[in-house]
């Protein structure tokens, strides 16, 4: 049969379960695991320790286990705040907790009174509950969003269900005594729904730190590691994609390809660790020169591409030499050294009719060493496969 008992010890159950899986993502580095951690740690022994009411001093059944109970929503805030780097108001939190904890001791000691020590709780419980709510951004990440949302909604419903308990506990001490483990079935609800908030709160915890590390992941397969750019990988997902966009509306798309002229000289001059200053002053004077919806990716070693969606020949050409003149650039690495000056060589493709991503790419590729058998620091056409253009805007190329 339940029991307010037997909801103490699942409850304690869950609390053990989820410490188990957030110290499987300890090594993971997400903000708040450890606060996560510990606040359920806390649980478990506070839940024994209310479980013990009768058996053990009511000292440590009733004021040190409400002040680790206590303790538990505060390090939940903590670590929430922790997550979406907030700092942490520890004065606030304290004071709010020992408030509580004075209440506790004041309704134990001076008017023994379980029902206002369950108001004095959960209307701290309820005020944490709802601040981690507001806390909780809408995350631009879109991977994260729905365990965002989760934790607000489960933060505020463990808000709503802690002011109705509060209010049903102050009603409570006016009219009738409550007893502490008393099976009646509305003392067994709420006692069960305060029980659970933890568990609660935890799961959607896990699910944001689960999320993080999914969306870290993802990020480090589809960027490069050094100067940020999406990496070869994510480069030709995107070209597939756009190439089927392309097909299906005729419009055009072009491709620049280009690399640092002489890098090998500059890493033999300067050492590599300038050449990736160079490679990352690259990326960054591309990004801010190219549209808003050109992509810009590191295929590998000092070689780049920028795809450019809904393009006109015309556009690309206008596109490659802002790029070439913005990297025809001095570094200065600091005030009292010699600038190391680098410049590119871009080759210019625009997709011809029935052309795959792999034929663009190799006309792209010619032309880039066109520009470097040119002369380098320059723009060159990529060579038509066919003598008939067509409505892309590609006439003008060859």
């Amino acid at each position: 049969m339940l029991n307010a008992l037997s909801l103490l010890l699942v409850t304690t159950a869950f609390s053990v379960v989820m410490l188990l899986v957030l110290s499987s993502l300890a090594g993971s580095k997400v903000a708040g695991i450890r606060e996560w951690g510990q606040a359920n740690a806390l649980a478990v022994i506070a839940l024994l320790l209310f479980a013990s009411r009768g058996v053990m001093p009511d000292v440590l059944s009733i004021e040190v286990a409400n002040g680790m109970y206590i303790a538990t929503i505060a390090l939940m805030y903590a670590g929430f705040r922790r997550h979406v780097g907030q700092p942490v108001p520890e004065a606030l939190l304290l004071a709010g907790g020992a408030a509580t904890l004075l209440a506790v001791a004041v309704f134990h000691y001076g008017w023994n009174s379980l029902p206002l020590r369950s108001v004095a709780v959960s209307s701290y419980y309820a005020s944490i509950c709802f601040a981690i709510a507001a806390t909780l951004p809408i995350p631009a990440d879109r991977r994260l969003r729905y365990a965002f949302a989760f934790t607000r909604v489960a933060a505020s419903v463990v808000g709503a269900i802690h002011v109705s308990r509060a209010v049903f506990y102050g009603y409570a001490a006016a009219s009738s005594p409550l007893v502490f483990l008393d099976p009646a079935t509305y003392n067994l609800v709420f006692f069960g729904f305060g029980t659970m908030a933890l568990p609660a709160l935890t799961l959607g915890a896990v699910m944001m730190a689960n999320a993080q590390v999914i969306s870290e992941t993802a990020y480090a397969a589809d960027h490069d590691h050094l100067t940020g750019a999406p990496s070869r990988r994510a480069f030709f997902a995107a070209a597939e994609r756009e190439h089927a966009r392309a097909g299906r509306r005729g419009s055009g798309l072009g491709l620049l390809l280009m690399d640092v002229d002489h890098f090998k000289r500059i890493n033999d001059t300067h050492g590599h660790a300038v050449g990736d200053l160079v490679l990352r002053d690259l990326v960054l004077h591309t990004q801010e020169v190219v549209r808003k919806i050109d992509y810009c990716a590191r295929l590998g070693g000092e070689e780049f591409a920028v795809l450019l969606p809904d393009a006109s020949f015309e556009t690309a050409l206008a596109v490659a030499e802002r790029v070439r003149a913005a990297l025809d650039r001095s570094l200065q690495l600091a005030p009292a050294t010699i600038p190391v000056a680098y410049t590119v060589s871009i080759g210019v493709a625009m997709l011809e009719e029935g052309e795959n991503i792999t034929g663009l790419m190799a006309r792209a590729d010619k032309a880039l060493y066109a520009a470097k058998a040119g002369g380098r620091n320059r723009v060159a056409r990529a060579v038509a496969t066919a003598p008939a253009q067509d409505a892309r805007g590609a006439a003008g190329e060859g």
